[in-house]
């Protein structure tokens, strides 16, 4: 599948320069057309003659240089490629592209593309798990940029945590995805909600929560890549909508409740991903409450349990849930699948670091009927929504649950 594809390699001045060697001799072999771009600190590492002899095309180094057959070098690699790759990625480089810095070939070429830009990085741990640092990769996850997480091990220095290049099969096998990603769920269609609910006190003030809507976003960007037909029930975010996918917008529990119920006989699987108010004032305010002396006593009413709902209505439909817990996690997962007639639920603690409201990261259990719980690493929400649609995916084909029609 890489036969004649064109790859754009950008090596930056890390002690792992020198591993980009074994990752051109592969897509070499696998019959690519590979140009290398090398800063002025990767070449302090290794010499731009080695990805020459190894790529059999020179190495671009300098933004004003023209070599013969070439007129804007930057743009001109910016249009052939198929994809890019940085490898290895420095917080340096990783800071630029965050900011939108052009200050040398690599980074204006990189600017100028359209195609896929895989980011590899590979620094000292400490350096990688920096706040700067991770919020610059968190930016670049945003932007659309692909990354590969750093190995876990010694390094150089004598330092031992994650940091190290990723190993070249593991690039390798990322490059195959992004090049042919999964078109497993075409033919299906699927419903995720997202964002949490708000209910109204006044005309400006509401009973609400923390959920920033990045799960159920990032779970319907992976269903629109994977060919589903994509309906996403967002409660106010401040995300935009994946290209691709039906938005269909509300603000209260109720609206959510009457949207999903209306869909829920067309779609093949629902993700709850939204965090829902449990209540809502019994009376909303028609004019803005004003301050007073004395306190102010909210009566509350039970909204509808919308997931609850969808379990008692499920005929052909496979139903995923969410559970978003402070304490004894598991044992309030494993009630809410039976309770619900849940096929599969991700649940997690939003007390721990890297799962909470707003984090672009997740550490979630996986929950099974049959009581199964299978936990998952720390990991960003896009690589999280992956995973859970490959366990959607299987669940689909154990259960033999057909396309609807």
């Amino acid at each position: 599948m890489l036969t004649g594809k064109f790859f754009v390699i950008g090596v930056t001045g890390g002690i792992a320069a020198y591993r980009a060697l074994d990752l051109v001799s592969g897509l070499v072999k696998a019959g690519a057309e590979v140009h290398v771009i090398m800063t002025v600190g990767a070449q302090q590492f290794v010499r731009p003659l080695a990805f020459e002899s190894i790529s059999h095309n020179r190495v671009h180094i300098d933004t004003f240089e023209t070599p013969p057959g070439w007129h804007y070098p930057h743009l001109e690699l910016a249009r052939q490629a198929d994809m890019a790759l940085i490898v290895p990625a420095t917080a340096n480089i990783l800071a630029k592209l965050a900011c939108g810095l052009a200050d040398d070939l690599l980074t204006t070429t990189v600017l100028a593309m359209s195609c896929p830009v895989l980011i590899c990085p590979a620094m000292n741990v400490h350096m990688y798990l920096n706040q700067v640092v991770q919020d610059n990769l968190s930016r670049l996850r945003r932007t659309g940029f692909k990354i590969v997480d750093p190995a876990v091990g010694p390094q150089a220095c004598g330092d031992e945590g994650p940091g190290r290049l990723a190993d070249v099969a593991v690039i390798m096998e990322k490059i195959k995805k992004v090049l042919e990603p999964k078109k497993d769920l075409i033919h299906r269609t699927v419903l995720v909600t997202a964002g949490g609910t708000c209910e109204p006190i006044d005309p400006v003030r509401y009973v609400g929560n923390r959920s920033s809507g990045k799960m159920g976003y990032a779970l319907a960007e992976t269903a629109v890549h994977r060919g589903a037909k994509v309906y996403l029930v967002s409660a106010p975010t401040r995300l935009a909508a994946p290209e691709g996918a039906h938005l269909i917008n509300v603000e209260t529990a109720e609206q959510m409740y009457q949207a999903v119920l209306e869909l829920y006989p067309q779609v093949d699987v629902v993700i709850k991903a939204a965090a829902v108010a449990d209540y809502r004032p019994r009376v909303a305010a028609t004019q803005k409450i004003k301050k007073k002396e004395a306190g102010l006593v909210l009566e509350l009413e039970k909204n509808p349990d919308i997931l609850m709902e969808l379990g008692k209505q499920k005929k052909h439909q496979l139903l995923v849930g969410f559970a978003a817990e402070t304490e004894d996690v598991i044992n309030h997962a494993r009630e809410k699948v039976n309770k619900k007639n849940l096929d599969l639920l991700v649940a997690n603690d939003v007390t721990q670091p890297g799962a909470g409201f707003g984090s672009d990261t997740n550490i979630v259990n996986i929950l099974y009927p049959d009581g199964k719980v299978e936990p998952l690493p720390e990991m960003d929400k896009l690589a999280l929504s992956e995973v859970i649609w490959d366990k959607v995916q299987q669940l689909m084909v154990d259960k033999k649950i057909y396309a609807a029609d």
